[in-house]
């Protein structure tokens, strides 16, 4: 299945912009995607026709809120191939699901002295900072798998052992692009009774994913890197786990019932979802899930692979720029970090901003990604469904600028 671009692009308002008196060259979306038209209008109909709170009234327009938040929780686990709705924890983002588990799971695990929490020297800090306070919390061990010279885990014999509980990984790099095989290492956590965890915030949008076929034992995701709106996340997690985990926030909504002298819990995902919820935000992923099944997962997959393999070959040949990361389309997706000799990156974005091509320029929220390559920091070209090679020459002919104004 292949999709015309230009038929998509024609859904989001935005790409129609200038920057600078240039046209729009978006190739930020690894950060933030853009929004069609359709998620849009969703939320702008909800907030004008529906808007009410969530499981707290009996009234319309609250019955009409419910009933699309619920909806949108429905679609979301379709998308994901979660066993039911009850596995769809939505949170603010994917760094408080991340969060929601390091806190929550370490308490249920009852981690001590001598256990160990195994992570990988490519993580955004979301998937690294919650790890170490935990062990600062338990005083378990963090330890982590090293990356190549070529922007691969390295698979080390003996890393995951029986003192290892948990293990969780970024299912693709933001920095790298390194789409991470994560069959054998599942295998090896299974093998000593660890659970794993993937940060799958740059995967989710990008590609097929069924966190059955995967075989993990929680996910997370976020609604603004997938054509949705800022302020909402996703944590998937096996229902058996979430249902023996202690909550993580607590308030309203939460609770089984309460007692001046203690209360109990509401059995997920309402025991994490405490106050009130992101409720147009939902209804704007749901409908960012509509879109992507519209088109299909496959066909988006595709289209960046397309899209990547282009322009791995056309900043190959442009002189003076190091890619970093794998440097062919298997096992990467749409994100290439590069350097350009003797230029700082802040220096290479301001440049190419001022031509209209938007980057991402510093450490990416990854400092030990950058720091095992040598560098401070990265420019980050980022690629989606409504990425162009007509961008990727434009990208190419803003580094022909910076060269001649850096010499």
């Amino acid at each position: 299945m292949t999709f015309d671009v230009a038929r998509v692009r024609a859904d989001f308002p935005i790409l129609s912009r200038e920057i600078n008196g240039h046209p729009l060259v978006y190739l930020d979306s690894a950060n933030t995607s853009q929004k069609p038209r359709q998620v849009i209008d969703a939320m702008r109909v909800h907030n004008e026709r529906h808007n009410g709170n969530v499981s707290r009234s009996v009234h319309t327009l609250g019955t009409e809120a419910t009933s699309a938040y619920e909806d949108a929780r429905g679609k979301i686990a379709a998308f994901v191939n979660a066993a039911t709705p009850d596995e769809i924890v939505f949170t603010k983002n994917s760094t408080e699901a991340i969060n929601l588990v390091a806190h929550s799971l370490g308490q249920h695990l009852s981690l001590k002295p001598g256990d160990e929490i195994v992570i990988s020297e490519m993580e955004h800090h979301s998937n690294i900072v919650p790890w170490q306070l935990l062990c600062d919390r338990t005083g378990a061990t963090l330890r982590w798998f090293s990356v190549s010279d070529e922007g691969r885990l390295i698979f080390e014999d003996g890393l995951i052992n029986s003192r290892t509980k948990i293990v969780s990984l970024v299912h693709m790099s933001n920095v790298l692009g390194t789409i991470n095989d994560v069959g054998p290492i599942v295998a090896a956590a299974r093998s000593v009774g660890a659970l794993v965890m993937l940060d799958c915030s740059q995967s989710v949008p990008h590609l097929p994913v069924d966190v059955r076929a995967l075989g993990v034992d929680f996910i997370a995701f976020t609604g603004h890197k997938m054509l949705g709106p800022t302020g909402i996340g996703v944590l998937w997690g096996r229902h058996e786990l979430l249902a023996a985990m202690p909550p993580f926030l607590a308030g309203g909504s939460m609770i089984e019932t309460v007692t001046m002298g203690g209360t109990t819990f509401a059995a997920p995902p309402a025991r994490f979802e405490a106050g009130t919820p992101p409720i147009a935000e939902a209804v704007g992923l749901g409908a960012a899930v509509d879109y992507l099944n519209a088109l299909g997962m496959e066909a988006v997959h595709q289209h960046e692979q397309e899209i990547t393999a282009y322009a791995l070959k056309t900043l190959a040949d442009v002189p003076g720029v190091r890619l970093f990361g794998p440097s062919t389309p298997e096992g990467r997706g749409g994100t290439l970090s590069f350097g350009v000799d003797g230029v700082h990156p802040h220096d290479v974005g301001q440049i190419l901003d001022a031509v209209g091509v938007e980057v991402r320029v510093g450490h990416h929220c990854a400092k030990p990604t950058c720091a095992r390559f040598g560098v401070p920091a990265m420019t980050r070209a980022s690629f989606y469904l409504y990425t162009t090679t007509d961008e990727i020459d434009a990208l190419v002919r803003g580094l022909d600028q910076v060269r001649k104004v850096f010499g």
